[in-house]
């Protein structure tokens, strides 16, 4: 996780708020939200896009990340939201009240877990009807996986240049994502949906063309 950190604390300085692959599926969490909520926690919330949006729906947003630079710059960014909380924390080794949550998200963060463990405790600090929302990345499972990836290209491609006005992130910024990504590995779709079948019971993973999977689940009342 050290390294992690290290990682993120360097991406954090080249960061500049705007369109990426994670931030496409923002707009498909928040279509599962409830109306409005006391509590949520966003875990991995890097400089605090998505914690933002939760700001909008709930009274307080709990905001966990490992890098302290990411948690500086959502901090900077959020003066307009006394409601987010942002803490320098590993989500693993937090000691979160049973019960404590109505909405926990979590937005490419997972991958750098335990998933089985994470969900547990997960699970463990929702609110009965609570939901989790999670967007993150997958290991293609085939030659249907490799397919969807290759028309993924072109997609990614024109939806970089409509939100940024470039085909191309820059160089320092590819630069230390690919670093980043020799110290990543990812499950398969499928392998996600064993998981959560054995542990959430109900939950919804789909599949979407930018590299992503998504996992929304509500807890029973």
């Amino acid at each position: 996780m050290s390294q992690v950190q290290a990682d993120f604390d360097r991406i954090a300085l080249l960061d500049n708020d705007e369109w990426d692959h994670n931030r496409h599926y923002h707009a498909f969490l928040l279509k599962f939200l409830p109306p409005h909520s006391q509590a949520a926690l966003d875990i991995g919330c890097g400089t605090g896009a998505f914690a933002r949006l939760l700001a909008d729906h709930a009274d307080r947003v709990d905001a966990l990340d490992l890098s302290p630079q990411m948690i500086r710059i959502g901090q900077e960014r959020s003066a307009s939201c006394p409601n987010i909380h942002f803490q320098v924390a590993d989500f693993m080794a937090c000691d979160l009240p049973a019960g404590a949550y109505d909405i926990i998200a979590s937005i490419a963060t997972l991958h750098h877990l335990p998933l089985d463990a994470a969900l547990l405790k997960i699970k463990a600090a929702l609110r009965p009807g609570g939901y989790l929302l999670v967007i993150d990345l997958h290991r293609a499972a085939g030659p249907a996986d490799i397919f969807r990836s290759g028309f993924a290209f072109p997609v990614n491609l024109a939806l970089r240049l409509l939100h940024t006005g470039r085909l191309r992130t820059s160089p320092a910024v590819r630069a230390a994502w690919d670093e980043h990504g020799q110290h990543d590995s990812y499950l398969t779709v499928p392998q996600v949906r064993d998981i959560c079948a054995a542990l959430l019971p109900g939950a919804r993973v789909r599949q979407h063309l930018l590299w992503r999977y998504s996992l929304v689940w509500k807890k029973p009342e």
